[in-house]
């Protein structure tokens, strides 16, 4: 057991694939997690219900992200419920529309931006008065940014490698207050993203081939890591980018 109890998470886009992975981990470890959702109404009310079945807190709260006032919003919900918080994590986000660099627009290269990475950045900023001493700040980054290419997806490989800076340099912003920062960078994983390609057993495969345990990751895979760096045990890890692709990169 990690041992969380007493202590309240945030988890923003946990209706459904990791971000609802990591909300139901970090309530079997005793936190009180609020689970954040853009559009997955139904799919929030689902984690709350499993969560509280199985004896833990939790409550839904919805706020749109990358939108003017989206961070203000999130945390006017959360402060309905909650009076702090002593772990972000920063799931939700968007792969935009895969396509050429050439086919790119300014409009769909914002809205990626928007949602990937100015709202964890203001996320967390209006969440600091909030944040308790010691808390954590977990950022969903991906394999993107560390080896594993995809042309096709540049902008949304853009937002996270913003990420991954950012986790760095708050890592030393927050040190003080003995808080740490640090990012998780799965590879492909098993939820709605990649639906089509796992579909058939090609495809599945394919996906499993590129780490040497040939294997294709759950959500629970990823969610474990989340909440190891939650936990005390991970007290000394800080400004750290986490590969979480199964050996994917090496």
């Amino acid at each position: 057991m990690l041992g969380l109890d007493g202590r309240t998470a945030l988890v923003t886009g946990a209706g459904r694939g990791i971000g609802r992975a990591i909300a139901l981990r970090l309530a079997s470890e005793g936190a009180r997690v609020a689970v954040h959702y853009g559009s997955s109404a139904d799919g929030a009310a689902r984690v709350v219900e499993a969560i509280k079945t199985r004896g833990g807190d939790a409550f839904a709260i919805h706020a749109q992200l990358g939108v003017p006032g989206d961070a203000a919003a999130l945390w006017s919900a959360f402060d309905e419920h909650a009076d702090g918080v002593d772990i972000i994590v920063n799931n939700a986000g968007t792969l935009g529309t895969r396509e050429p660099y050439e086919d790119v627009t300014e409009a769909g290269f914002d809205e990626v931006f928007a949602t990937n990475t100015k709202a964890p950045f203001f996320i967390v900023q209006e969440g600091l008065s909030r944040l308790r001493r010691a808390g954590r700040v977990i950022n969903v980054s991906t394999s993107f940014t560390h080896g594993s290419r995809n042309p096709d997806l540049l902008a949304y490989s853009m937002s996270k490698a913003a990420i991954d800076a950012f986790t760095g340099a708050l890592a030393k912003h927050l040190g003080p207050r003995g808080i740490t920062v640090n990012a998780v960078g799965p590879g492909a994983t098993a939820t709605d993203m990649n639906a089509a390609r796992l579909a058939t057993p090609e495809g599945r495969e394919a996906i499993a081939s590129r780490s040497p345990l040939n294997a294709v990751a759950e959500p629970e895979d990823i969610a474990d890591i989340v909440a190891f760096l939650a936990s005390a045990d991970a007290r000394w890890v800080t400004g750290q980018w986490i590969d979480a692709t199964g050996g994917a990169l090496l």
